[in-house]
């Protein structure tokens, strides 16, 4: 499967970049260009990371700080029947 189209970059080689050490979406860059044009391969690129034991994205760690909805939180609420998501005042 595909995690950027942009660069033709498919889930099996970001795994094995993080099987060679990268612990960062840029240091996943830095090796296969994922994520450095349009960016809607980054959330998928630090969930395999998150997979792999790397430390979650440092927005996700300030979000959860602040009290933030979770952007995942908030694409499911869209969904018909779904609950309402919590919102800091």
């Amino acid at each position: 499967m595909y995690v950027c189209m942009c660069h033709a970059v498919t889930e099996d080689q970001v795994k094995r970049a993080i099987d060679g050490g990268a612990n960062t979406p840029r240091q996943i860059a830095k090796g296969c260009k994922a994520g450095t044009d349009c960016g809607s391969c980054v959330r998928r690129i630090q969930a395999l990371l998150g997979e792999h034991g790397a430390r979650p994205c440092p927005t996700a760690r300030l979000a959860a700080r602040l009290g933030l909805a979770d952007p995942a939180a908030e694409d499911a609420s869209a969904l018909p029947g779904a609950p309402a998501p919590l919102r800091a005042a």
